[in-house]
């Protein structure tokens, strides 16, 4: 018994060996690209209908964390078939390192938004900036398994993440527009880089 749990053990491995050196093709330019159109429809609702977002910050992060969870739900649906198409017996491996990579950002940012609501409300005013230099560092650390050029997307979240941090400062104030667009881009760019990636990958093929 004890050889036969060595043995599913040592298959296990390997399998994650392999997975680990095998490009992620999971993630579809076109559930990406709709994540960016919903950022755009997200903010230009919020923006015709929530008259003071920094008055009411509940409402406009519970829209945004919808947006989120709508957004996960649509990459989540097409990463499972494009894995089981591309990656066959080896997707469920790469689905689960793939998520393994981005649920430790996933986990900060709720607890950031949290622990801010709770103990620092007056500092929600960051928490965009701060959710685009999480995504950045997700994007950075999923590089080894995605096609190296996703950098470039790593790259954008963690300027503009900076950049919305230095211009809410100036006045402390939720803006709709801060939260969309650099996601809205941020998520255009990153669908045209799988785009152009999975063709080269479809050559090689």
């Amino acid at each position: 018994m004890r050889d036969l749990d060595k043995a599913l053990a040592d298959i296990l491995e390997i399998r994650s060996h392999i997975a680990a050196g095998t490009a992620f093709r999971g993630f579809g330019p076109t559930a990406v690209a709709l994540t960016g159109g919903l950022a755009l429809i997200t903010a230009g609702a919020q923006a015709m209908w929530l008259d003071d977002p920094t008055g009411q910050p509940l409402l406009f992060f519970f829209g945004w964390f919808g947006t989120a969870l709508v957004s996960v739900a649509i990459v989540w649906a097409e990463m499972r078939a494009r894995s089981h198409r591309h990656h066959s017996g080896l997707a469920d491996t790469m689905i689960h390192q793939a998520a393994e990579q981005f649920f430790p950002v996933a986990a900060a940012g709720a607890l950031l938004a949290v622990v801010l609501w709770q103990y620092a409300p007056e500092t929600l005013w960051m928490l965009p900036g701060l959710w685009q230099l999480l995504v950045s560092l997700g994007i950075f650390a999923s590089v080894r398994s995605l096609p190296r050029i996703v950098a470039v997307a790593g790259a954008w979240y963690f300027l503009i993440g900076f950049v919305t941090l230095m211009l809410a400062s100036q006045d402390h104030m939720l803006s709709p527009w801060t939260m969309g667009l650099p996601f809205a881009i941020g998520q255009l760019l990153m669908a045209a880089i799988l785009h152009f990636a999975s063709g080269e990958l479809d050559a090689e093929d």
